[in-house]
């Protein structure tokens, strides 16, 4: 397995590059990459194997036997994995802060204003699992996040519509919802499919799940579901996003997001 994923490696370090060679960003905000909607088939006979061909409640059975496979970090590793998962691929001392989009020092990680920090993309209240390793820790929707901008997302469900949040790249927020900028929308919404397949209450945490509906509070549950599925398919994966799920599977977790892979499987399960 090590040799054929190292094999697997260099060939999708070396079509990425190639990619991510074409992508301009400013020095302070980062363009969004060019999107695709092609499938990546290059893990089917052997990773999703087990998943392929299957759709609703059997496939996402399937596909959380497949990633519930993974190495756990602890909180701490967190902060170097996140260091090298969103790198800035015009300028390697930095990071791509999520929600802004600016590009910033990997050295800025901390708790203070102009720094940036480790966002859980499904707020860790949404279930009450905090910073336990295991869904507290999964890089699968850990992204880095500029302090004031992590605080007014919150622990908010998603949804369209709002005020315009201040430096947040085009992020909008009201009351109960928090909206991302265009280029991340899809992002969101398949690390949030990601963790509602992973975790399935069988290892000690809650059942996380996406429901129709917002201010889910403390509950398992996040929404918008009908957003969340629109987002996936308006905001397909871009370069940035899939060499980020290759450099987690390879380097760190060794699972992938499948819906990076095969964003089709969120309309089969959903």
């Amino acid at each position: 397995m090590l040799a054929i994923r190292t094999r697997r490696r260099k060939a999708a370090a070396l079509a990425t590059a190639a990619v991510l060679a074409g992508l301009a960003a400013p020095s302070l905000t980062a363009s969004p990459a060019t999107a695709t909607t092609t499938t990546n088939t290059d893990y089917d006979a052997t990773y999703y194997k087990d998943a392929i061909g299957k759709t609703g409640t059997s496939l996402k059975s399937s596909l959380h036997t497949i990633i519930s496979d993974q190495t756990k970090l602890s909180y701490s590793a967190v902060w170097d994995a996140l260091k090298a998962t969103d790198e800035d691929p015009d300028n390697t001392g930095n990071v791509i802060l999520l929600y802004s989009g600016v590009s910033r020092s990997k050295s800025l990680n901390g708790g203070d204003t102009g720094d940036w920090n480790r966002e859980h993309v499904w707020a860790k209240s949404h279930g009450d699992f905090g910073t336990a390793t295991g869904p507290g820790t999964d890089l699968h929707h850990l992204r880095p996040s500029d302090v004031r901008v992590n605080s007014v997302r919150g622990n908010k469900d998603f949804d369209d519509g709002g005020s315009a949040v201040s430096e947040g790249g085009g992020s909008l927020t009201d009351s109960d919802s928090f909206e991302p900028r265009d280029a991340v929308k899809g992002d969101v919404a398949r690390m949030i499919f990601y963790m509602a397949v992973r975790y399935e209450g069988g290892d000690g945490f809650a059942d996380l799940e996406v429901n129709g509906r917002v201010d889910n509070g403390s509950a398992p549950y996040i929404g918008k579901l009908s957003v969340l599925k629109a987002w996936n398919d308006e905001d397909p994966p871009d370069a940035f996003e899939e060499h980020r799920n290759q450099v987690v599977y390879d380097d760190y977790q060794h699972n992938r997001n499948p819906f990076i892979d095969h964003p089709e499987w969120v309309e089969s399960i959903w």
